[in-house]
């Protein structure tokens, strides 16, 4: 990977730490699935005015809207709402890692080297250190919020198929035009789920910070986000680009611990080491053995 692509990562990495703050905060004023209406409204509107479709089968748009959008957040969201905590959600949702590796594989026949499964291993046992540490607190995570981050988890990983699968394409239009789909769904839960009197009750008293979330949400997390990661899985193997969000969960735990006083452990840190060290495996693993490969003597 290129060094304007790494620094670009770890950009993507820092909004997305940081969004799961901003989630709970939004939360806290405007119901989930409302929340997710606002988000996705402000992304399309005006820009889709502006921005051309992409050039790809409507069938395309609607799988990358649908999962990646629609499926990730109305499941993290609520995940969120039913008490997920946010440092813990941006652990869990990061198990998308290894649906997307094990998706590209089967589905798109890249390969699987030995450091891609032993970085894989270790990273995922930096993670359960990261989640025992955090469950035996008083953040722990309930059943119901883990079983629906893991399905955001799916869908996130869904949806980095379906945009390695769509190629090279404009991908802020993508990112733009692709809002468009959720957008209906997320009114239709929100008037399912939580009702006329709540919508217009949350819409009547939106306090500033869920304003702020909402276009955090938007501008930073979505458009800036979802339109440079698309870039790089278009750029790079989705073995070697996933793994990168595994940082995701440190940012996120330090920046929960920070804002909303969630408690950090010494388990945390231990796991979050681990975690690093697993993606450096990953990442370079193949390329400091084929460096310590001794070559064959000229006869």
């Amino acid at each position: 990977m290129q060094p304007k692509d790494r620094l670009l990562a770890l950009a993507i990495i820092v909004v997305w730490g940081v969004n799961f703050v901003v989630i709970k905060v939004g939360l806290a004023g405007v119901p989930p699935m409302l929340l997710g209406t606002l988000r996705f409204l402000l992304v399309v509107f005006p820009a889709i005015v502006f921005i051309p479709r992409p050039r790809i089968p409507l069938r395309m748009l609607v799988a990358y809207g649908a999962s990646i959008s629609l499926g990730q957040f109305a499941f993290l969201f609520y995940a969120m709402a039913v008490g997920m905590p946010a440092g813990l959600a941006s652990l869990v949702l990061q198990s998308q890692v290894f649906f997307t590796v094990a998706i590209a594989a089967f589905w798109l026949g890249e390969p699987l080297r030995w450091h891609n499964l032993a970085g894989m291993a270790i990273a995922a046992g930096g993670l359960a250190l990261i989640g025992a540490g955090a469950a035996q607190g008083p953040g722990g995570m309930t059943a119901a919020g883990f079983g629906l981050t893991l399905c955001a988890a799916l869908c996130w990983a869904t949806g980095n198929i379906v945009s390695k699968k769509i190629g090279p394409v404009d991908l802020l239009g993508l990112v733009v035009w692709g809002a468009l789909i959720p957008i209906l769904p997320f009114a239709a839960l929100s008037y399912w789920f939580e009702g006329p009197g709540r919508i217009v009750e949350a819409l009547g008293h939106v306090p500033g910070k869920a304003i702020f979330a909402v276009c955090y949400l938007a501008f930073a997390a979505t458009l800036f986000g979802y339109t440079m990661w698309g870039r790089l899985l278009t750029r790079y193997p989705a073995s070697k680009v996933a793994p990168l969000t595994l940082l995701v969960p440190v940012v996120g735990l330090v920046s929960a611990h920070v804002l909303l006083g969630e408690d950090l452990g010494v388990a945390q840190w231990l796991g979050a080491a681990v975690v690093m060290a697993g993606l450096l495996l990953n990442v370079f693993g193949n390329r400091v053995w084929v460096g310590k490969t001794p070559t064959r003597r000229q006869t």
